[in-house]
């Protein structure tokens, strides 16, 4: 049944987006009123600096509500049938492994929770090549995030071992004959047991090769590193579908990690009144009242706008001189050389579609495409480069949006709290149990997320960032002419799906390696 809802977006509100509007600009207009005491030197730049709108017309118009009812029937509509179901059939028999393994196969992995996913998902693959028993991967601690979480804190490995049990033989830990071959073993010296230097998207002839005389001489291999570190063209049918296996049927996140995100769930489809604190108890509180009251529909927006990210671009944010030394400070410290600054000017790189969409530009993204103040936003994000500065746009245009900790109690997030992966996780439970789910930019949550939500044919706008770029750059384009372009532009970005290319990531687009005809 299609969902109707009431929209107060465009209800006569002039009155109240000019005063809203004025209260945005109000600390740009008059900095000095907003700026607390520092012994900063003026041209240091802080991220908690007011940023000034940077396309302020259109925003004007966006807050003033200037669009049609009639083109956001479409906008919660699910996706049709597109032909196409999961398909996993040559992995799904169970056959027995072979008797004898040729030895321990070990994989660190570096990145955050879903560069680690998709390595944990290779790893798998590279262990039915070699026939080798996979040792639970060890995660390393990314240097940004600084988070030591392992494999068994974020993912439910009891059951990662059941569903692969017929594919792959897995153990949590090596015996103790082995028991010597360590991260800090690996770091000390040059091991003959440690592979140190397989190539970037290696063939499944380079791990038989160079892989398996190791495992056959010492019974152990360690690879490290091994983000990227298998090929997604020319292997078997069976192996590309165990990846698909591993990525949405075997990794499952551990219990406290999926309760907090069906609380959070919950209290999305059915929101408190103004009169209910959030309490651990909520959902106990409330059930005989969410059996009278109709689920809302809600949009997740993952919000990849970090100082990571912001550094990582070379684009311009609006913070002048001082934010640029500010970021190329930070890529020298973070990255010592190995990311440069830019060679294109801001507006090359912005026409190319290589920068992120900040808040603001997001906010009017979502405007444009129909979705109102009335539309109900959780906002999936780690640490916003320039906090609730940079963000006020945003929630000046849906009042309505939610983040973890607006909607769960610290006692509930406890278990979560300064630990990026698990947080990360958490969006990610959330990301795929809703309506729509939107990325600021591309990157590995955007990547597994359009991947795992394809699999389950779930709507998901991918934004079209070039042609974003270009319409922001334009400063003379009107509200009707921006709404029209992205309308224009995002027809068939809506979780339409597209057949992985060669090269491609499996984990982004599954079909057709993991997927069959209807």
């Amino acid at each position: 049944m299609r969902f109707h809802y009431q929209s107060h977006y465009h209800q006569p509100l002039k009155g109240e987006a000019i005063a809203g509007l004025f209260l945005l600009l109000f600390p740009v207009l008059l900095p000095c009123l907003f700026t607390p005491f520092t012994y900063a030197s003026p041209s240091t730049f802080s991220e908690w600096n007011v940023i000034k709108p940077r396309h302020l017309s259109l925003l004007r118009s966006a807050l003033e509500g200037k669009s049609s009812n009639g083109e956001q029937s479409d906008l919660w509509t699910p996706l049709a049938d597109q032909g196409w179901r999961p398909c996993l059939e040559s992995v799904n028999t169970p056959s027995a492994l072979p008797q004898n393994s040729e030895g321990y196969l070990q994989v660190f992995l570096d990145g955050g929770l879903n560069q680690q996913r998709m390595g944990i998902c290779d790893a798998v693959a590279v262990a039915k090549i070699l026939n080798a028993t996979l040792v639970i991967p060890y995660l390393e601690v990314n240097p940004v995030w600084q988070d030591s979480s392992s494999f068994m804190d974020i993912y439910d490995v009891d059951h990662f071992i059941n569903v692969l049990k017929d594919d792959v033989s897995i153990v949590k830990e090596l015996p103790d004959e082995f028991s010597w071959s360590t991260r800090e073993y690996y770091a000390t010296a040059i091991r003959a047991t440690r592979i140190k230097r397989a190539p970037v998207h290696a063939s499944a002839n380079w791990y038989l090769e160079n892989v398996l005389p190791v495992l056959q001489s010492y019974g152990i291999a360690a690879i490290s590193p091994f983000s990227h570190r298998l090929s997604f063209d020319n292997l078997p049918s069976e192996i590309q579908q165990l990846r698909c296996k591993v990525n949405f049927k075997a990794l499952v996140f551990v219990p406290h990690i999926r309760a907090l995100g069906d609380a959070i769930v919950h209290r999305l489809r059915y929101p408190p009144g103004e009169t209910e604190a959030l309490s651990s108890d909520y959902l106990r509180v409330t059930t005989d009242q969410n059996d009278k009251q109709r689920p809302q529909k809600f949009v997740v927006l993952h919000l990849r706008f970090d100082k990571d990210m912001a550094a990582h671009s070379a684009c311009d944010f609006g913070g002048g001189k001082a934010e640029k030394l500010a970021l190329a400070k930070y890529r020298q410290t973070i990255w010592g050389g190995r990311v440069l600054n830019s060679q294109f000017t801001d507006e090359e790189l912005r026409s190319q579609g290589r920068c992120p969409l900040t808040p603001e530009e997001i906010g009017l993204l979502l405007a444009a495409l129909g979705f109102d103040n009335s539309t109900r936003l959780y906002l999936a994000s780690h640490k916003v480069y320039g906090g609730e500065a940079r963000i006020s746009t945003l929630r000046e245009l849906f009042p309505l949006m939610e983040n973890k900790k607006s909607l769960a109690s610290s006692e509930e997030r406890a278990r979560i709290k300064g630990k990026a992966s698990l947080l990360a996780a958490v969006d990610y439970y959330v990301g795929m149990h809703s309506d729509i789910f939107v990325s600021a930019s591309p990157g590995n949550m955007h990547n597994a997320l359009v991947g795992h939500r394809t699999f389950e044919n779930m709507k998901t706008i991918r934004p079209n960032m070039a042609l974003l770029g270009q319409l922001f750059l334009n400063k003379n384009i009107t509200w009707l002419e921006f709404r029209q372009a992205v309308a224009e532009g995002h027809q068939n970005r809506q979780g339409q799906l597209k057949l992985r290319k060669p090269k491609q990531s499996i984990y982004t687009y599954p079909a057709p390696d993991c997927m069959c005809r209807a």
